[in-house]
């Protein structure tokens, strides 16, 4: 295939007239007008062959998650999501548009670092580290399985009580940011591990009645900390030198949702997001969709 660029030449005049018309009727400066003409032909050129008209919110999604991969700016970003706005907001006026591709995309923040995750086969290492003929590794084994099966925060997790948890439906029940009310599923594995955590380790380690989930070894509810202390040593275990955080297994659980092909909505709905441009610093993980995607779709791939 050849290696040669696609260019884009504005067969409609689309982009020509939405600059004209800003212009003439909101009178913006000539480098502005520069700006928006590179943001724009950028963009266009990298949805080729599909036109400006013809975008859809996902197109969006995976040119934003090309510039964070590609190592662009927040507040050049920041730019083209203005540019795309204001383009999308004129021919929705003009009614060439039934609906606005820009709907939810929201602007990167300045300085908004990319989240610290792990490939799939360091995570299948870090979850096979507990010691499952130990109480203490049956519950750590059920808790990191359930982290990378529903994308919970630490403080979800380790705050989890028994009626939150619905094992025949394969569910669970939360109540996180700003007492918002989420349904997660998880998967076969973390609801098996769970089962044999509540059936073999649990009664070891409670000392007294509790409704948590995952009691500490005194028999009460485990602090963040200890939670976080348990990874670090499941991480040196499993000869993981990554640099890890308390939330690198919800940000595993995203990133390889969406890098399997996950609608982002969906995405932000397990993760409790009220924003969905808090859920779209995860695209940057797509690469390997958007080479895809790319060389699926695009004439010259």
């Amino acid at each position: 295939m050849s290696d040669e660029k696609a260019v884009f030449t504005d067969p409609h005049g689309f982009l020509e007239q939405f600059l004209e018309a800003i212009w003439l009727e909101q009178g913006v400066s000539e480098n502005t007008l520069a700006a928006y003409r590179t943001d724009l032909t950028k963009f266009a050129e990298f949805i080729l062959p599909k036109g400006l008209i013809e975008v859809e919110q996902q197109d969006v999604q995976y040119y934003l998650a090309h510039r964070l991969d590609n190592g662009f700016k927040p507040r050049s970003t920041a730019r083209t999501v203005s540019a795309l706005k204001r383009f999308y907001q004129y021919y929705l006026r003009e009614k060439q548009l039934s609906t606005n591709p820009m709907t939810h995309i929201g602007q990167p923040k300045a300085g908004q670092s990319l989240p610290k995750t792990l490939s799939e086969e360091e995570v299948g290492r870090l979850l096979d580290a507990p010691d499952l003929e130990e109480p203490i590794g049956l519950r750590d084994k059920a808790m990191l399985e359930l982290l990378y099966a529903t994308g919970l925060r630490v403080s979800e997790l380790v705050g989890l009580r028994i009626e939150q948890i619905n094992l025949r439906q394969a569910v669970v029940f939360v109540k996180g940011k700003g007492n918002k009310e989420r349904l997660v599923p998880m998967g076969e594995e973390a609801l098996d591990c769970i089962e044999r955590f509540i059936k073999e380790g649990r009664p070891q380690l409670i000392k007294h009645a509790t409704d948590f989930v995952f009691p500490s070894k005194r028999g009460i509810g485990m602090t963040r900390q200890t939670f976080w202390h348990r990874i670090k040593h499941y991480a040196l275990v499993a000869g993981i030198e990554s640099e890890l955080s308390p939330h690198t297994l919800r940000h595993a659980f995203a990133t390889h949702l969406i890098n399997h092909g996950a609608d982002l909505r969906v995405v932000q709905m397990m993760l409790g997001h009220s924003d969905l441009s808090t859920t779209q610093i995860y695209t940057h993980v797509a690469k390997e969709r958007l080479k895809s995607l790319h060389q699926a779709h695009h004439p010259r791939a």
